[in-house]
């Protein structure tokens, strides 16, 4: 899943939160940017430092001008971990364990991903052939 880095632009409006162990009794919050997101999984990059085969639990957050669209609580494998300068980008698949993964929040997931297509269809539109509306008049 993951592709060369050097020109991959982050999801609109797209994170993934979830939290890493600091400390006995304290959890850190983190919030990644997904930078690639499909049926089967996603890929993020953060500087915190994960193995292939780690699990997390994680919440994808779309950010919508009325209320947020979150997945909660899905159960994620780390497949894939490449370096770009002091940041990683992982590779994550979602765990298909059918007790986990409820038909809510696949059914969020789903929006999710709708959604996205959505914006990045008009994210294209505004940048596309810089006179075009310049040739109707």
């Amino acid at each position: 899943m993951l592709r060369p880095t050097e020109h991959i632009e982050a999801l609109p409006d797209l994170t993934a939160r979830f939290y890493v162990k600091r400390g006995l009794f304290r959890k850190e919050r983190i919030e990644a940017g997904l930078y690639d997101l499909d049926e089967y999984g996603c890929v993020l990059k953060t500087d915190k430092i994960f193995n292939p085969g780690d699990t997390l639990l994680l919440d994808l957050v779309m950010r919508m001008p009325f209320e947020n669209i979150e997945a909660e609580g899905l159960t994620v494998l780390i497949t894939e971990r490449r370096k770009h300068c002091s940041n990683y980008f992982y590779s994550i698949d979602f765990m298909s364990d059918d007790s986990r993964i409820h038909s809510s929040i696949a059914d969020k997931l789903k929006r999710i991903r709708d959604v996205l297509r959505k914006k990045q269809s008009l994210r294209s539109r505004r940048s596309g052939p810089p006179n075009s509306l310049g040739q109707m008049a």
